[in-house]
């Protein structure tokens, strides 16, 4: 239900006004003429028949097609005045303006008086600015907040953000999508009985925008009974398809669960040879007992066939690309569940405004006629971002990406970024449906550059490439394959600003003797001894699964990840390296969401390493882990694990380690008092890890003498260094904090406070200098925009 007030306009007032005595006295058609002007309405409308329209127009109009408004007008060329026509088409005409948002648009009709006799209507339209919506109501819910249901909602309310979005301007397709949303919202989380009882639209003139009243009727929340399945089909076994249920008793009632269910179903007993299955949910609610009792009866439907598949309304992307989302062709056995699937499929592509599949009747009874009607959208984007992070600066980028390209619906993407500590450029290409099948294979090149002066002594330029194929098993489970071959150059920076390889080639005019070049920053000898170029060729596999509730903002489900390296087909890299990382995400209270994180990692080195010296095996540095915020908030970037206690410089000179493991505990809620448009939430956390297991050489061929063994021995104090010592230590380090977390229109920005419960105190060195401390970082800050 959907109302509309609007303030009256007044009529424009006569210039002039001619005597109805005078024109019974029969003026020439040139003394009428002389007297023309714009008339009363409501002394044309007392005549009983109004003379006849010449001409019936509308101006003033920019922001609407004409086309469409001359759509809605009652009154015609060649018929006669009709005033109530024409206050009816007033109405309409301020109808389609409040459906395009502009609710204060003004329209004044007129009559112009002809020569002829006749006359013309002009519809003259103010339009104004677009209007926006000022308040969303709801009315009859009490289980679930306004704010969340409001949440839900693509509808927002007008704000200090509205400059940034377009949302709060009130669209009634928009709204009429709203409504389901809420609907499935419902449904999805037991309330079985949920109607919407009305939706009420009002313009409000004062306020100068609209105010929307959603009426619901909740009921009562529902759980999951007992749950059978009822095998009709000779051959078919009930108790094999229990694996495809999506809930089982006592599961709050799910009616997203019950459609997996029988997609499930229905794809298990299609494959057994019975193209015909149709799969029916029955439920039995016990208001008493608030549980539904689910059934799913498996029985061989009608046997029709799908006669033909026409695809309509695509004027950018290509027929190929809408048919594969089809689970089924044009011969095959029709299948109600399967075609509710690919619509499904395809509005989530993004490359159309709307999506629509229905169905005619064929050329016999049992054949049916397929319609999918669509309507291209763009797909193309170009943005400038920028942002800051604490452990890479200011960062800009510039992208061009393009996820239809060429209406193949393939996806492109160009970026550059330029940062204070960080630089570089990549492309990536991606085809969905690799040789025709249900894979997605893809290329990314890059180059980046990464200044570590700050952590490590070093700077890093990384480029190559990666191919990868992308297999997915289930809807929620899927494993890619990729190789990599990719070149890095690592270099220590020496000159007066970053003298970070002076004690080994002294900056004339700049340091003194050795080892006074220590105190003003020296990298580690492990460090030195990886300068160069390598090259890794490296295989893996990533074992994906994700049953998130929503990838943007979770609230509910689980996401894991393990990836396996094999680096040692070619190149310079020997090591098996395996890490994992797992999220799961609960709805506590409502708006209030609880995340549990582990993390882990080990790296194995073989063979030759491209090391000068030390055992086989041993891994060069840029190989091994460094952990920082991302593995405990409260330290710095490469602020955890093994560090060179043989410099002075030792906190500026960690050197990696071969195992790391962590969890985190946090808790995301709503700030009181703001609203929820905003996106801004607080958040508790609690983190611990450790980084452990240095495994690179720690002697150098650096002036050494060869030992008669083979090996080297360590030169004595005031000779050139050539050996490193390394603080590695297991200590578990953890924190706990606080955090803002912004989903703003410009991107996601966190800020986070945290305070190291436990760290790694390092041992006393000369001078009352500790070594091989960890370093902390108790702000972190991290943002992006996109503008």
């Amino acid at each position: 239900m959907m109302s509309t007030t609007t303030p009256r306009r007044k009529k424009p007032a006569a210039t002039a006004v001619i005597a109805m005595s005078a024109l019974m006295a029969g003026l020439t058609v040139a003394d009428s003429a002389l007297a023309q002007q714009a008339q009363p309405m409501s002394r044309r409308a007392s005549a009983a028949q109004g003379p006849l329209i010449n001409r019936v127009a509308v101006e003033g109009n920019s922001k609407v097609d004409k086309a469409l408004l001359e759509g809605v007008l009652q009154t015609r060329a060649r018929t006669a005045v009709n005033q109530a026509a024409i206050d009816a088409d007033v109405q309409s005409i301020l109808e389609v303006y409040r459906r395009q948002g502009r609710g204060l648009a003004q329209v004044t009709p007129r009559i112009v008086d002809l020569p002829n006799g006749r006359v013309d209507v002009v519809y003259t339209i103010v339009e104004g600015d677009k209007t926006g919506v000022k308040d969303i109501r709801f009315v009859g819910n009490s289980q679930v907040s306004s704010s969340r249901l409001r949440g839900i909602m693509q509808t927002s309310e007008t704000n200090i953000l509205s400059f940034l979005k377009s949302t709060d301007v009130y669209d009634p397709d928009r709204l009429a999508n709203d409504l389901e949303l809420i609907r499935r919202y419902y449904l999805k989380n037991g309330y079985a009985d949920f109607r919407i009882l009305s939706s009420d639209v009002t313009f409000d003139p004062n306020a100068g925008g609209y105010v929307i009243t959603i009426a619901v009727e909740e009921g009562e929340q529902y759980r999951v009974g007992n749950v059978s399945i009822d095998s009709r089909i000779p051959g078919v076994n009930s108790e094999a398809l229990r694996s495809d249920l999506s809930m089982s008793a006592g599961d709050v009632y799910s009616a997203d669960a019950v459609e997996k269910s029988v997609q499930a179903m229905t794809r298990a007993v299609g494959r057994e040879g019975n193209p015909f299955v149709l799969v029916r949910p029955v439920g039995t609610r016990d208001p008493g007992t608030r549980t539904v009792n689910v059934g799913y009866v498996v029985e061989e439907g009608p046997h029709i066939y799908i006669e033909r598949i026409n695809v309509r309304g695509n004027t950018r992307t290509r027929d190929y690309v809408i048919r594969r989302e089809f689970d089924l062709g044009e011969g095959d056995a029709y299948n109600q569940v399967m075609i509710d699937r690919a619509e499904r499929r395809l509005n989530s592509l993004g490359y159309f405004k709307q999506v629509r599949i229905s169905n005619e009747p064929g050329t016999s009874a049992d054949r049916v006629v397929v319609n999918v009607d669509v309507e291209d959208q763009s797909t193309g984007a170009f943005s400038i971002s920028g942002g800051y992070s604490t452990s890479d600066g200011f960062i800009g980028e510039v992208s061009v990406s393009e996820s239809n390209f060429l209406g193949r619906g393939q996806f492109v993407r160009v970026a550059g970024q330029l940062g204070q500590r960080t630089n570089g450029v990549d492309f990536s290409f991606t085809e969905p449906y690799f040789l025709g099948y249900r894979m997605a294979a893809g290329i990314d090149l890059f180059s980046k550059f990464s200044d570590q002066t700050r952590y490590s002594r070093y700077e890093n330029r990384m480029t190559g490439g990666q191919l990868r194929l992308t297999l997915p098993f289930t809807e929620a489970f899927s494993v890619t394959a990729r190789y990599s071959l990719y070149q890095q150059e690592v270099t220590i920076p020496n000159d007066e600003d970053k003298p970070y390889n002076d004690c080994s080639f002294p900056i004339p005019g700049f340091t003194g003797a050795f080892p006074d070049c220590q105190f003003n920053g020296e990298a580690s000898l492990a460090i030195k001894e990886s300068q160069g170029t390598t090259i890794t060729s490296l295989a893996g596999l990533t074992f994906n699964y994700n049953t998130l509730d929503n990838p943007r903002d979770p609230r509910n489900g689980f996401y894991g990840e393990v990836k396996t390296d094999f680096a040692g087909l070619g190149g310079d890299s020997r090591y098996f390296r395996v890490t994992g990382d797992a999220r799961y995400y609960r709805e506590l209270l409502e708006d209030v969401v609880g995340i549990a994180r582990i993390q882990g990692g080990n790296i194995t080195g073989f063979g030759d390493n491209n090391s000068s010296i030390g055992a086989n095996g041993s891994l060069r540095i840029v190989d091994q882990f460094f952990m920082g915020p991302s593995l405990v908030r409260g330290f710095a970037t490469n602020g955890i694990g093994p560090r060179d206690i043989s410099t002075i410089d030792s906190g500026a000179n960690a050197v990696g380690g071969t195992t790391y493991f962590g969890g985190s505990l946090e808790v995301q809620f709503p700030i009181f008092g703001l609203p929820r448009e905003l996106g801004l939430k607080g958040a508790v956390f609690a983190d611990a890890g450790t980084l452990f297991g240095y495994e690179g050489p720690t002697q150098f061929n650096v002036g050494g003498v060869f030992a008669p063994d083979g090996g080297f021995t360590c030169n004595a104090p005031g000779q050139p260094q050539n050996c490193i010592v390394v603080l590695d230590s297991h200590k578990i380090r953890s924190s706990v904090g606080a955090s803002i977390l912004w989903s703003s229109p410009l991107g996601p920005i966190r800020f986070d406070y945290a305070f190291a419960l436990s760290k790694e105190e390092g041992i006393e060195g000369a001078n009352g200098v500790r070594l091989g401390a960890d370093r902390t970082q108790a702000f972190r800050f991290s943002g992006g925009t996109r503008f």
